[in-house]
């Protein structure tokens, strides 16, 4: 049991998804595991462990942000010996050559967030995903006929801003794309030799306010999930 997640030693398998929504990680659990066990409810924050077609894999949510994500995610990797951790999670695009439902592989995350720099010593305001999963989700996005986009995208601390307009680091950096989580992510797996990866659906069009709605969240992200699922049978 650690601080913020009340399973035991053994109940979390090695890899794990990682939603950001803690009813996102039951939908997953009711509709693609079997042999599902609820191993952690704590703050609400709800982890399950089950098989996907025979193989033990963990889902639990990662709360917003990148403060949350960077508790959860270091306590996955320290206190239960969790190798890799996948999040799957929606992103705005930055641009209009993206579309609604685009399903993205982030390869590097950008950021201005202090958070690589004072929990780790990390400078980079740009940071890789760590290990082999980003190369074996292309892989098997190839073997099912999946559309898949290799890409880097902006982790963003800000929701709500006054200026419009692409921010200068997502330029910088040609971030297609941002959400708020994956920086924190990849730093802590970076710091302590961790895989790591970030699959993101695109839920709306920045540039022209193009957006998914409430009705088709869930069937838009079937994708991604089974693409996150089918990744972690060849971990």
């Amino acid at each position: 049991m650690s601080v913020h997640i009340a399973a035991k030693k053994g109940e979390i398998a090695k890899t794990v998804l990682q939603p950001g929504d803690p009813l996102r990680a039951k939908y997953i659990a009711d509709n693609f595991l079997n042999e599902v066990r609820l191993v952690s409810k704590t703050r609400n924050i709800y982890y399950f462990t089950g098989l996907y077609k025979g193989k033990e894999i963990s889902v639990g949510a990662s709360g917003m942000g990148a403060p949350s994500i960077g508790i959860y995610s270091y306590e996955l990797y320290t206190e239960y010996d969790v190798d890799t951790i996948i999040r799957i999670g929606t992103c705005g695009g930055y641009t209009s050559e993206l579309n609604l439902f685009d399903v993205l592989n982030v390869e590097n995350a950008a950021s201005e967030s202090t958070y690589a720099k004072f929990a780790w010593g990390i400078e980079d305001e740009i940071i890789e995903n760590q290990g082999n999963v980003f190369g074996v989700i292309n892989e098997t996005a190839a073997k099912l006929s999946q559309a898949v986009k290799s890409t880097n995208i902006h982790t963003s601390d800000i929701f709500y801003r006054s200026t419009p307009g692409t921010p200068a680091i997502a330029e910088k950096y040609n971030c297609t794309a941002v959400e708020m989580e994956a920086f924190a992510l990849f730093a802590n797996a970076k710091h302590l030799g961790k895989n790591a990866a970030t699959l993101l659906t695109v839920s709306d069009i920045i540039p022209t306010q193009e957006q998914i709605s409430a009705d088709q969240r869930e069937q838009a992200l079937t994708p991604m999930i089974e693409l996150a699922l089918e990744t972690a049978l060849h971990l």
